[in-house]
């Protein structure tokens, strides 16, 4: 018998001349003026009981799945397993006084719920060594509604988190992983899976209350060839190797799907977990600059390529490469290296070398644009067909953002080419009839099936004489 036929069968023998179908009538009705999600059936015969003047006791412990988590629920017992969990953190109450607040997502065979521990909870000893996948039970908790209306399952001091070491059917974390191909709009709580597909940076940046904030951003490719942009809020470089191979495998715990400017973007947070294959020490880079440019830290930003034709993003704090002109083959030895983004910093080497053939010049490494594939990084040249045009595109929080695009054309095909904020000020630049040489450019799948360019921030146009 499940919780809510028991509770309603309790209601029955309190109130005998209700008969079962107005009971569920009543529900209906409850659910109906509450609104659609944030009523469970079980929630719903409390509030009903209430109105009768009639007070339905729950057992000590109510052993329940997390799909029949309510709001009110108390003293609930379950057993899950952890697919992430944040570092405790402390606060301060209206009084002045000190609280710790750790938050953890937790899972069973079709739903997931977040877990706030409070106070010593936080705590607990031991809590540390949890890891995702680890089977949980959870203890006299009770239940309340987060500002979304989704019921959260809080541990206070009369509760408890245990560890348990038993067999179960909820399945572990491998079963549960999505690939980034299999991803759909709206999923929450999710682990999913995939390579690094280029570069990686962080950001800073002042919230809406005037509050510092940081972000992770990279893009992870999935098994079909295509990727996703990923944001990771309130996460850093710290949190991840020194040292990520080009097209690393990649996995993320509890993580979300929405809809962003540029299609679907997977966005998690500081409890967000990130195993990625890295690590290792070191290893010297040989390419050849193919161009340079300045940031808007006045720092170089270099676009190299290797004899394997792939590109790296350099990112030059220590101005240690003024000395060097494009086309020129440079060893290096980076601080950090994220798959095709590298930081050069005072504890970085780089020195100038001989000629190598092996490394494509520019003029070899150039695609046409009938060549022109989803995912790849490219260069091409090409003339100017339309006047490049400038409009801002308002994002879901108030931003407004800038894009420039222009319509090019060789001697096989024809292509937009498109820049986003500082890159939007690289297209106004050109004009009609030029013929333009584009280094740094990323393939994307525009509206309609057609291929777009979209400048990066090493991306440099070179109008040709």
């Amino acid at each position: 018998m499940s919780e809510s036929e028991n509770l309603l069968n309790k209601l029955l023998e309190q109130k005998p001349e209700l008969t079962k179908t107005d009971v569920e009538e009543l529900i209906k009705q409850k659910k109906e003026k509450i609104g659609a999600g944030y009523l469970t059936d079980q929630g719903a015969i409390f509030l009903i009981a209430s109105d009768f003047g009639i007070s339905l006791s729950e057992p000590q412990k109510i052993e329940m799945k997390l799909k029949d988590l309510y709001a009110g629920a108390k003293e609930i017992s379950l057993e899950t397993r952890v697919l992430n969990m944040s570092p405790a953190k402390q606060f301060s109450r209206k009084d002045g006084s000190p609280f710790f607040l750790r938050t953890m997502t937790v899972y069973d065979n079709n739903s997931t719920a977040s877990v706030k521990l409070w106070d010593e909870k936080a705590n607990i000893p031991g809590i540390e060594k949890i890891k995702p996948g680890d089977l949980v039970k959870i203890i006299k908790a009770y239940v309340k509604s987060d500002l979304n209306g989704e019921p959260t399952i809080n541990i206070g001091s009369n509760s408890n988190l245990e560890a348990v070491d038993i067999e179960s059917d909820i399945p572990n974390i491998d079963n549960i992983t999505k690939d980034v191909s299999e991803l759909k709009d709206g999923e929450k709580n999710l682990v999913i899976s995939g390579t690094i597909d280029g570069m990686i940076s962080s950001m800073e940046f002042t919230n809406s209350r005037g509050q510092p904030g940081k972000a992770l951003r990279m893009r992870v490719k999935g098994k079909d060839g295509n990727s996703m942009r990923v944001v990771l809020w309130g996460q850093d470089e710290s949190t991840i190797p020194n040292m990520i191979s080009q097209e690393a495998k990649i996995r993320l715990l509890g993580v979300k799907v929405r809809s962003g400017n540029q299609g679907m973007e997977i966005h998690g947070n500081e409890s967000t977990i990130i195993e990625i294959e890295g690590g290792k020490e070191a290893e010297p880079v040989i390419a050849r600059i193919l161009s340079m440019s300045t940031g808007e830290n006045e720092k170089k930003l270099i676009l190299g390529v290797d004899k394997n034709k792939n590109f790296f993003n350099i990112n030059d704090l220590s101005n240690s490469t003024n000395v060097f002109n494009e086309g020129d083959v440079i060893e290096l030895m980076p601080s950090k290296a994220y798959g095709s983004s590298i930081t050069l910093d005072s504890n970085s080497f780089v020195r100038k070398l001989e000629d190598d053939n092996s490394i494509l010049t520019l003029s070899k490494l150039r695609t046409k644009i009938s060549d022109v594939k989803v995912g790849e990084n490219c260069c091409i040249e090409a003339i100017v067909l339309k006047i490049p045009e400038r409009r801002e595109v308002q994002t879901k929080s108030g931003e407004s953002i800038a894009l420039s695009e222009m319509f090019v054309e060789d001697d096989t095909n024809q292509i937009w080419v498109k820049g986003w904020r500082n890159q939007a000020r690289l297209i106004e630049k050109c004009e009609i009839g030029e013929i333009i040489s584009i280094t740094g450019l990323n393939a994307k799948a525009g509206l309609e099936g057609r291929i777009e360019l979209f400048l990066t921030p090493f991306s440099k146009i070179t109008k040709k004489n």
